[in-house]
Order: C-alpha cells, then sequence, then structure tokens
C-alpha cells in the first residue's frame, strides 16, 4: 500500500522535502503519496515577501517576516544547493551577497525545475494533526480557503516544516503603553523609508537588530540606538549608532537605559526573537525549546523520538539553511522510504544528549559554525546528497565574519568562490550602500566590476 507523507509548509524546508522524494523517484523509488499543506498562496516561506502585517487575505496570521530592501546577510557560498548551482540557475556567476528577490528566484527555480508545485495545496493551513494509535497513522486536518471548507485526511507520515521565524516573541518594557511613536517588532518591519529621519531604538543584539539597524542607517535613520540584554554586537557602528544596556523603561518619547543613560526616540523595533509554535500540534506532539543549535526530542535533529512517524525540518538555530535543510530533507525521506533503520527510542535520546553535551560546551562562533557543520556532514552521510566541501563552508563562515568585524558597513562588498563549482563570484556592480534598488533586474543586469582584493593581495 502506498504511503501517504503529509509535509507542513512550502518554505525552503517543505521544497527541500518535495525535492528530495522527487529525486528518490527520478531514480527509481516506489511511489510515495504527497501532500504539502502551505497557509499563504504562494511558495517561499520567509522568502515569499508581503506587504501585509498581523492578518493576511484569509484572516490568518502572517507567516512571513521578510522585508524590502533585504539583502542576504551571509555569504550564498554557504548556503548553495549541492544539486543546483547559483550559476545553473542565472547561467552566469553572480555575487555573493544577493537581495531577497534574487534567492527567491533562486528557491523557486530549482523547484520548478524539478515539479514538485502539483503536490502543494496552497491557501491551506493546518488546523490540527492527531495521531491515531489504533493504527498507528496521523489524521491532519486543514482549513482549504480556497474552497473554505475544513476536512480531514489520514497520513503514514508527517513533516512539520513550518519554521521558527514567524511567530515574535513580544516583551513590554514600563512605559510602552503611553508612548509617543511607534512600536513594532521586527515580524512587522517592512519598509526602512519609514524611519527616515527618525531616531531609532532597536530592542535586541542579535542578526535582526543588526541587519534592520544597518537597513534604516542605510535609507536615513537620524540616529540608531541598539539595546542589549547581555553583550553589545560591538561592531565598529556609523558615528549615529550607539549600543546601551537593556531599556528599562520609556517616559513620553525618551527611552532610558540600564547604566542610567536616556535618549529621544522616535520609534521602537523589537528585535527580540521569535518562538517555536505550533498550535496545530498537540502537547505529545509539539516541539518546545527555545532557538538553538541542538533542540532536545529530536534524534538526528529531526526524528520526533516520542512518535518517529512525525519529523520536524528546520528547527535549529542556524549558520547553515538551505544546505542543511536538503540534508534533513534527504534523511527524513530515506526514513520513510525504508532505507535507514531507527534505533530503539533509548538509543535515540542518548544520541541526542551527547550532541546537546556537545552543544553546551562551544565557547565561541567558530566552535558553533563548526559543529553544525559536523552535523550536516553526518546526514549527508548516510543518504545520496551530494556531498560539498564542509570545511570550505566552515572557511566561508570565518572569513565573513572578519569581513563583519572589519567593517559592517562594507562586507557585502566581499566576494567568495563557489563551494559547489569553484567559480569566484564577480563583485557587485554597486555597493551595496549605494544600491537602493534591490530588484532581481537591478542586481543582474548592469555589468560587474572587478571584485575587491584580498587582504593578503592589498598588503593588510
Amino acid at each position: 500500500m502506498t504511503k501517504r507523507v503529509a509535509i507542513i509548509g512550502a518554505g525552503p524546508s517543505g521544497l527541500a522535502q518535495l525535492r528530495a522524494f522527487q529525486s528518490a523517484f527520478e531514480k527509481g523509488a516506489d511511489p510515495v503519496e504527497l501532500v504539502c499543506f502551505e497557509k499563504q498562496s504562494d511558495w517561499g516561506g520567509q522568502w515569499n515577501y508581503t506587504w501585509r502585517t498581523g492578518l493576511d487575505a484569509n484572516g490568518e496570521p502572517v507567516h512571513s517576516s521578510m522585508y524590502r530592501y533585504l539583502w542576504s546577510n551571509g555569504p550564498k557560498e554557504c548556503l548553495e544547493f549541492a544539486d543546483y548551482s547559483f550559476e545553473e540557475h542565472f547561467g552566469k556567476p553572480i555575487a555573493s551577497y544577493p537581495p531577497r528577490a534574487v534567492l527567491w528566484d533562486y528557491i523557486k527555480g530549482r523547484v520548478e525545475k524539478s515539479g514538485v508545485r502539483e503536490y502543494i495545496r496552497f491557501n491551506c493551513p493546518v488546523r490540527h494533526v492527531e495521531y491515531r494509535e489504533n493504527d498507528g497513522t496521523f489524521l491532519v486536518t486543514v482549513h482549504d480557503h480556497e474552497r473554505d471548507v475544513v476536512e480531514s485526511e489520514i497520513f503514514d507520515h508527517v513533516v512539520v516544516a513550518s519554521g521558527h521565524f514567524s511567530t515574535p516573541n513580544v516583551p513590554e518594557f514600563e512605559g510602552f503603553e503611553a508612548f509617543n511613536g511607534r512600536i513594532l517588532h521586527a515580524h512587522d518591519f517592512r519598509d526602512a523609508l519609514e524611519f527616515q529621519g527618525k531616531n531609532l531604538l532597536l530592542v535586541g543584539s542579535s542578526y535582526s537588530a543588526e541587519d534592520i539597524g544597518s537597513q534604516c542607517y542605510k535609507y536615513g535613520a537620524r540616529s540608531i540606538t541598539t539595546s542589549y540584554r547581555t553583550r553589545p554586537m560591538g561592531f565598529d557602528w556609523p558615528e549615529n549608532w550607539e549600543e546601551k544596556p537593556l531599556l528599562q523603561r520609556v517616559d513620553g518619547n525618551t527611552a532610558y537605559f540600564a547604566d542610567g543613560t536616556s535618549k529621544q526616540v522616535d520609534a521602537i523595533i523589537l528585535c527580540t526573537g521569535y518562538l517555536h509554535h505550533f498550535p496545530f500540534l498537540p502537547d505529545t506532539l509539539r516541539l518546545q525549546t527555545n532557538n538553538r543549535l541542538w533542540p532536545l526530542g529530536l534524534y538526528r535533529g529531526v526524528v520526533w523520538e516520542d512518535n518517529p512517524g512525525l519529523f520536524y525540518l528546520g528547527m535549529q538555530d542556524q549558520w547553515y539553511t538551505f544546505n542543511m535543510f536538503d540534508a534533513q530533507a534527504w534523511y527524513v525521506r530515506d526514513i520513510i522510504l525504508e532505507r535507514i533503520a531507527l534505533p530503539d527510542r533509548e538509543t535515540m535520546q542518548a544520541d541526542s544528549q551527547a550532541w546537546r553535551e556537545r552543544e553546551e560546551a562551544l565557547e565561541d562562533d567558530e566552535q558553533m559554525i563548526r559543529f553544525q557543520g559536523d552535523y550536516v556532514a553526518s546526514l549527508i552521510d548516510a543518504t545520496d546528497y551530494p556531498s560539498f566541501d564542509i570545511e570550505g563552508v566552515n572557511r566561508t563562515f570565518l572569513e565573513w565574519e572578519q569581513h563583519k568585524h572589519t567593517d559592517i558597513m562594507t562586507f557585502r562588498d566581499k566576494s567568495y568562490s563557489s563551494l559547489m563549482t569553484g567559480t569566484q563570484a564577480p563583485a557587485h556592480h554597486t555597493r551595496w550602500l549605494d544600491a537602493m534598488d534591490d530588484s532581481l533586474e537591478a542586481f543582474l543586469d548592469a555589468p560587474a566590476r572587478r571584485p575587491a582584493a584580498k587582504p593578503e593581495e592589498a598588503g593588510s
């Protein structure tokens, strides 16, 4: 009897799962019936930009936290698919830091080529997943907004690929209710031009604060203040950007910080992270974790140990992204196809605990990068996913970190070689700080300039 597999979400992780099965089918694997439920009207997950915030056209919480003018904040060479290079997609080498529209086009290109759209039901949020003890299947209930019906289907396996950067973690500070400006979470940030000429406060000290602040600096914010709980980001910020210890309260338009200083601000953006949120899952199936490299409860980072018919993709804190999702998807596919046999629950839990203990001993970014690289390599070694230079990806990440600390406003002007094809990326035709048009056409059509000299070539 043909197995039925439900995939929740058609973002990068869900699309990776569809591509993994399609690859196996091409090579003669037994058929599996796939149904991918996507609550948005198109695929791409976070990369499917919408101007909407709050609720979408169907009254569902808006999924995407994407904003206009976003450019990749890490080298594309670190996320390149091993079976579909940027060069293959665009027909030429492109710069290392593409804007959102370019990355979305790349993500779509692979799945359009592989023809997996037929498996996806759009505008179909999942309402509930129930495990049926009597026959070991899952009852999946969805709301099909196209037909405005709620209906249930039975599946042998469920793959949760809905991501964990959509439900904002929103703290409250004293005085917010009477603040005289705008307060929003990074999830609802859409356009840096809204804050042109404004004094902006960002609460948080991770990637969202770094990148949203950089976007607003680029598009003309008067001043930027970032407020940290634990430690400052510590980059060499422009003159109108300063870091303060944690916000304590606001009074009118005055923000007060833990060091006793204060500042007048016009708007506050909470860059305070996201929650792992699965309202469609009962507690027996629901992953409960904060954002970390090794969530417990998932064998090999993907198998729900309490019920190994259920899988999760992309639930880790991430250095690696697209190619890690691929490695996970291929591994899950091979479990479902019975190419990989799972050990008993106790063995799975012991393996997970060993990874967790290793994670807890990590002391710096380099160790974290190598930890996740080792994890990705361990998955690839178990499947037929094309192997690639994991150590090369690690080195590229470390170069990227160095470039950011050298100059946080110019690191996107650097270029790297593809770890899949070996081709050196050209430098972008326009400095990132001067590139105000983030469209695919503007990025691809202008002539490329020579790559900037590497430090050793410049005598540094």
